[in-house]
């Protein structure tokens, strides 16, 4: 299986352009199943305090390095503060107890998780971010949710432009303007629920495509991210899953199919708008 391309960050840090992601992953199956990804060739891992797995998910990266010969610095590492965390000394506070879960001295990428506009401390945040990235102990930093006047306003109060943003993107939501506005700025687009929790794989012009191509929905989707340049962080939780997610480069989409794909889009979200998260 060919490995994921590695994308270059708006600071030089590289990253596999597919990622494992654990969204929804009991802490019980954490370790197993990133053990499992990392075995398969998966280099790019992502959690969040969230999502209650940072432990199991240290745990598999400390056991795979060490039993396999591999270099932590080869294994890009993604974890996000959570909204009820945020301000300046809450996020350092945050930070430093995800670092004690994780088992690790560094992270790769720290994210804010959502902005929670109404409450109006992104900004207070993203400055704890950003001393945490000064010191060394972040290689990276970003936000989750942000939509362009968060980051417009974001950017007019801070230093360090976010190296992404992770957005809810598919085909049926394909968030075109924030995405330009990402290119504009030099920020890596990274897609959560690239799949659309599922939805979108019954979609008959991507049921079409996997036909035609011999391969499956869900890769058909996939595909369509890395052709996109969208990094793409899918969550599986069997070994053919794990293995059919990074399966994605030994075919190509047809000009017909992306532009099949492209007129799917409905803005339909299957999580919450970033402005209704407080």
């Amino acid at each position: 299986m060919e490995p994921a391309p590695k994308l270059t960050l708006n600071n030089g840090v590289h990253l596999d352009q597919v990622g494992f992601g654990t969204y929804k992953i009991p802490a019980s199956d954490a370790a197993r199943l990133v053990a499992g990804a990392l075995e398969t060739g998966y280099r790019h891992i992502d959690t969040a305090a969230l999502y209650g797995n940072e432990e199991g998910v240290g745990e598999a990266i400390r056991t795979f390095t060490a039993a396999n010969g591999v270099s932590r610095n080869e294994i890009f590492l993604t974890s996000k503060v959570w909204n009820s965390d945020q301000g300046y000394e809450r996020t350092l506070r945050a930070f430093d107890a995800s670092m004690d879960r994780l088992g690790l001295d560094t992270l790769d990428l720290y994210l804010i998780h959502w902005p929670c506009p109404e409450r109006g401390m992104f900004v207070e945040t993203y400055r704890a971010l950003e001393d945490l990235y000064r010191s060394g102990r972040v290689r990276a930093i970003g936000v989750s949710n942000f939509q362009p006047n968060h980051l417009r306003q974001l950017l007019d109060s801070t230093g360090v432009v976010p190296a992404v943003n992770q957005i809810e993107l598919h085909p049926w939501l394909q968030q075109r303007e924030l995405r330009a506005l990402h290119d504009e700025l030099g920020i890596r687009t990274v897609a959560w629920s690239p799949l659309g929790r599922g939805a979108v794989l019954s979609d008959p012009a991507i049921t079409a495509a996997a036909a035609e191509l011999g391969v499956s929905p869900a890769q058909v989707i996939l595909r369509w991210h890395m052709e996109e340049g969208n990094v793409a962080i899918p969550k599986a939780s069997s070994p053919g899953r794990i293995a059919e997610n990074l399966d994605l480069f030994s075919f190509e989409l047809t000009e017909a199919q992306r532009t099949a794909i492209a007129d799917l889009d409905r803005n339909q979200r299957s999580g919450s708008h970033p402005d209704e998260v407080n």
